[in-house]
């Protein structure tokens, strides 16, 4: 019998972190498939960014004052850093956007932010299912195969990079913008890892 329940905010500080990132990720997709008023949509990436700053330092202030927590607290911390960083990378991508003065938008680079969106999609149904982790090692399974996607489309954007660009600052700062996007799955990955060791344990 369990005298103190466990803290159940926990998950729903989660989910709302996962959905952020998944707005994010949607607001980054959609700039860079109609590239028209970046600075005020890059500011409004910005501010996601800003809210899940809010969150994740709410779930350390929360962790920080609860006795019993729902799995182990080094995990927690460790859940909750992962998905900081994803929103991080994001929204580093934007902010590179207006570094740059980029001007038009490659293909793989909405490609890759495709699949960033879907890997956002498939961390909020993995987050949300977290008290039930059945499903979980599934999930972490297709990001595993999305963040492969990931390096392997970077991989053929920057070998076209070389080829093609006769501009080496051009080449300079595409390089850069697509190993963070693939940084960004990467980073994805993380959370993955996180939550196969949780469900892992809890079996």
């Amino acid at each position: 019998m369990q005298l103190i329940p466990r803290d159940q905010k926990f998950y729903e500080l989660f989910r709302e972190q996962a959905s952020n990132i998944q707005d994010a990720a949607e607001k980054l997709a959609a700039l860079l498939e109609n590239y028209v008023d970046v600075e005020k949509r890059v500011t409004e990436i910005k501010f996601v960014e800003h809210k899940g700053d809010q969150l994740t330092h709410g779930l350390i202030m929360r962790l920080n004052q609860t006795f019993i927590t729902p799995f182990d607290r080094e995990d927690i911390h460790a859940l909750g850093s992962a998905l900081d960083d994803v929103l991080d990378l994001i929204d580093g991508v934007a902010g590179r956007l207006i570094t740059y003065k980029v001007k038009e938008i490659p293909p793989g680079a909405r490609q890759l932010s495709k699949v960033i969106v879907h890997c956002s999609s498939i961390l909020c149904r993995a987050i949300s299912e977290l008290h039930k982790p059945n499903q979980i090692l599934e999930y972490c399974q297709q990001l595993q195969q999305l963040e492969e996607e990931a390096d392997r489309i970077k991989g053929e954007c920057v070998a076209r990079l070389f080829e093609n660009s006769v501009d080496p600052i051009e080449v300079i700062k595409w390089k850069e913008i697509y190993e963070v996007l693939e940084a960004t799955t990467d980073k994805v990955q993380d959370v993955a890892n996180v939550l196969e060791t949780v469900v892992l344990k809890a079996a």
